[in-house]
């Protein structure tokens, strides 16, 4: 069955999540990152998917803009920097406006020349979404851009993924999936999409019940392998 609807994770497969701490890092005022910005970028992102797991299991669902900053404030203080109220305000308004990967509008472009169907399904809030797109210019290539707010749980309970099959009014079939992270790829397979793993640091395959269909290093060739499918 032809692939009609390609829909893309946001944190990591779209956007850039190392931006804000990178950028924070080259600004006066905030010299304390300059060395530091690699590592609490990284556990910054470690802590925001664990809080969202942790929330899931427990059933205490919280944004997924309170999650970020609660990870953002165990990666400051794990780093030494705690106490620096002005640093945490500027990084969480840095992850507003992250920078997208350099292929993204290209690549949504080419999707949409095909007359395919586009969209975002992320664990972020509506905010924090709608922030993100915006900044980043490609709110005209997407059709859709669905938040697990609507359900109260995050990725990967199925009722999440039955958000694109409702929105698009297409099958489970019709959907190329695509993410960053592993999992999520895994989990969207198990559902019944087809589905890419945007592997950029060249991890493992992690040990899950399903794996993903594809794995790429990038998203340049989203459109190429659309059309194989």
């Amino acid at each position: 069955m032809p692939v009609t609807t390609c829909i893309f994770d946001a944190y990591g497969t779209l956007f850039d999540v190392t931006a804000a701490a990178r950028l924070a890092a080259g600004e006066e005022g905030f010299e304390a990152l300059a060395d530091a910005w690699p590592g609490l970028a990284a556990d910054w992102r470690d802590k925001q998917l664990q809080y969202t797991w942790l929330r899931a299991v427990t059933g205490e669902h919280a944004d997924f803009w309170e999650v970020t900053g609660d990870g953002l404030d165990w990666a400051l203080e794990k780093a030494g920097l705690g106490e620096r109220a002005d640093l945490r305000e500027r990084l969480m308004q840095l992850y507003r406006e992250l920078s997208p990967y350099p292929e993204v509008p290209d690549m949504l472009g080419a999707l949409k020349d095909a007359e395919r169907g586009t969209g975002i399904l992320s664990n972020g809030s509506p905010e924090m979404l709608s922030a993100a797109v915006q900044s980043a210019g490609i709110a005209r290539l997407l059709d859709h851009v669905l938040s697990v707010e609507s359900v109260g749980r995050f990725k990967p309970a199925r009722e999440v993924y039955d958000l694109v099959t409702a929105a698009y009014g297409c099958d489970v079939g019709d959907v190329m999936f695509v993410s960053s992270n592993g999992w999520d790829a895994a989990a969207a397979a198990g559902y019944g999409f087809q589905t890419v793993w945007v592997n950029r640091a060249g991890l493992p395959m992690d040990r899950l019940p399903h794996r993903p269909h594809h794995v790429l290093p990038d998203l340049a060739t989203i459109p190429d392998l659309a059309a194989s499918l």
